[in-house]
């Protein structure tokens, strides 16, 4: 299997908290991708989440306009918006999806830290993502915190970096090809392309359409599900840290597919990076120091349509 399955469980009850994070390691060394389940996170709340974007989605193209932006912002993200193919420099149709986008808050840099903005239509959505924002990056510190345990550093050496971190979270809506009509050629729900961050956090549904990784054997692969599971993966800015000991690895969604027409997705997506300013050398020196904003602005910026 490209992507195993880790139980965090022994890491949280202090029982095999080495062995937890040996797992990772050879994870991310092979795959640059796992499953992990014992996390923590209710059931409850992450179906909650799905079931209150699900309302955001079903409301009028008028309706959701009042809450438009681009990549970057907060609110909703239309169709045609984003393609992340272009992060690759390959030029490819926009994405087939539609995203709400929330983020980090507070005082700072106001592209990284922007105001949340929440539609009055759906009015249960703030707090039920406020709650599962915290959740997301409690999780995302505690990953840190294996990594740097699994290269044998101080467990606090990531996490040094995340006093005030920039997040991000796209929930999104993959519609049916009853929708979205018949894709262009190479055309995706979400093109191939590395995530830009420290560590990404997914709560997906299983596809026809869905998700598949990059393998070291130079092979698509369908990623494996797990419901109880959330995917786990690293971006650039972590590989780029670790002197590429682990892999960012390309991943894709696939297009809606003729045989199941009616099949309608919704992801939960969590991009974790670090402070903004923090500024990231990495591990063996082979790579010069970032500033950690003003990398993945420009890799922001590679994937925006128009």
């Amino acid at each position: 299997m490209a992507v195993p399955l880790v139980d965090l469980t022994p890491w949280f009850d202090g029982s095999g908290r080495a062995e937890v994070a040996k797992q990772v390691d050879d994870a991310l060394r092979e795959s640059g991708f796992l499953l992990v389940t014992g996390h923590g996170v209710p059931d409850g709340l992450r179906a909650r989440t799905r079931e209150l974007a699900r309302r955001f989605f079903a409301l009028t193209p008028e309706e959701k306009r009042a809450y438009a932006v681009t990549v970057g912002g907060r609110g909703w993200l239309p169709p045609g918006v984003e393609a992340n193919g272009y992060a690759e420099g390959t030029p490819t149709p926009p994405d087939l999806k539609e995203s709400f986008s929330v983020g980090a808050e507070g005082d700072g840099d106001p592209f990284w830290f922007q105001p949340n903005v929440f539609p009055h239509e759906v009015p249960d959505l703030r707090e039920t993502v406020t709650e599962y924002l915290g959740r997301m990056r409690a999780l995302s510190d505690e990953l840190l915190t294996i990594f740097a345990v699994a290269l044998g550093l101080p467990e606090t050496f990531f996490t040094a970096h995340t006093s005030k971190p920039t997040y991000t979270m796209n929930i999104n809506r993959y519609p049916p090809m009853t929708h979205t009509g018949t894709p262009e050629p190479g055309q995706f729900r979400i093109g191939p392309h590395t995530d830009f961050g420290t560590v990404t956090v997914l709560d997906r549904q299983y596809g026809v359409g869905g998700l598949q990784v990059f393998t070291k054997d130079g092979e698509w692969e369908d990623a494996p599900f797990d419901p109880a599971a959330f995917t786990i993966n690293i971006g650039d800015l972590m590989a780029r840290w670790v002197s590429d000991r682990w892999r960012s690895t390309r991943h894709r969604v696939l297009p809606p597919d003729a045989s199941a027409p009616d099949e309608d997705l919704v992801s939960l997506i969590f991009f974790y990076e670090c402070d903004h300013d923090a500024r990231i050398a990495s591990l063996d020196g082979r790579y010069p120091e970032v500033v950690a904003s003003e990398y993945l602005k420009e890799k922001l910026d590679s994937i925006t349509v128009g």
